[in-house]
């Protein structure tokens, strides 16, 4: 079998691979779709030991009513739990979710969770078809097929999707606007050590961070990674900038959050260009 065989047998897999994914969203039935997603309330923080792993997240106590029963489960987010939670306090809400009939099998979202499509593999397979038509494409008729079919589709996603890029610019922009000032201070360093396939051993340092809010909200958190001198951190106090609606919204440098903002936009902007011009040099050595 030749190239083109192989390229349209390839493409012929995940073409059908796409239609009966999207055919199993469309009738409900994907896992997703099916899994159970409930609204859980952290009822109990516990605050991370110095020197401790940071694996695990925040330990905290979950409590929701079960679907079935109407009865009130209280659960934590020991082991593999999904979502770490980097931001605690008690009273805020979480997801829970788990799949039909196995509630032991429950895992943890940073928020509650809208009900989802199904659609990611049958989106996988797409971009799988789409990267063997571009394939196909540059044996049959040559290599600047490569650049349009790569660049080009990206390009266009990048332009419609820079509405609402500028959107959500001016909506986090609002919301640093507003943000509020309250001391916080470092109660833990946390330390991972990690070895290499080569032995190669790295050291991840972690600061968790305490603060209470001005409507007398605790919360623990893990620090971003813009605090300095993040090792000898412990016991260091600072002002917290956060976010008065979503207190795990927060920074240290409300200036330094600003121009990142500014950058992401810039950059978006800046990718779009350079896959127009990549499309168009394609086009050209045809």
């Amino acid at each position: 079998m030749g190239w083109d065989g192989f390229l349209l047998l390839w493409c012929g897999l995940w073409a059908v691979v796409a239609l009966v994914g999207l055919g199993r969203s469309l009738a409900g039935v994907t896992a997703d779709q099916r899994k159970v997603r409930l609204t859980g309330r952290i009822v109990r923080v516990t605050q991370p030991r110095h020197g401790g792993s940071r694996k695990g997240g925040i330990a905290v106590v979950v409590r929701y009513r079960d679907p079935v029963s109407g009865e009130e489960v209280t659960v934590t987010n020991d082991g593999e739990r999904g979502e770490t939670i980097t931001a605690a306090w008690e009273g805020r809400e979480v997801g829970v979710g788990y799949p039909p009939g196995r509630p032991h099998a429950y895992r943890f979202s940073n928020a509650p969770e809208q009900p989802g499509r199904g659609l990611g593999r049958p989106a996988l397979a797409l971009f799988l078809l789409c990267a063997g038509l571009v394939a196909l494409a540059a044996v049959r008729w040559g290599w600047p097929w490569v650049l349009i079919g790569v660049a080009g589709p990206w390009a266009v996603a990048g332009i419609v999707q820079l509405p609402r890029a500028v959107q959500e610019k001016a909506a986090r922009l609002g919301r640093l606007a507003v943000l509020e000032a309250v001391p916080g201070r470092v109660v833990a360093v946390l330390r991972d050590v990690s070895v290499d396939d080569d032995g190669h051993t790295s050291t991840t340092i972690t600061p968790v961070l305490s603060f209470t809010t001005r409507g007398g909200t605790a919360v623990t958190a893990y620090c971003p990674t813009d605090l300095p001198g993040q090792a000898g951190a412990y016991g260091r106090e600072l002002t917290v900038h956060h976010d008065p609606s979503d207190p795990a919204v927060f920074t240290l440098d409300a200036s330094a959050g600003r121009r990142s903002v500014e950058r992401g936009v810039r950059y978006h902007v800046l990718m779009i260009v350079v896959l127009v011009a990549t499309t168009v040099v394609g086009a050209v050595l045809l």
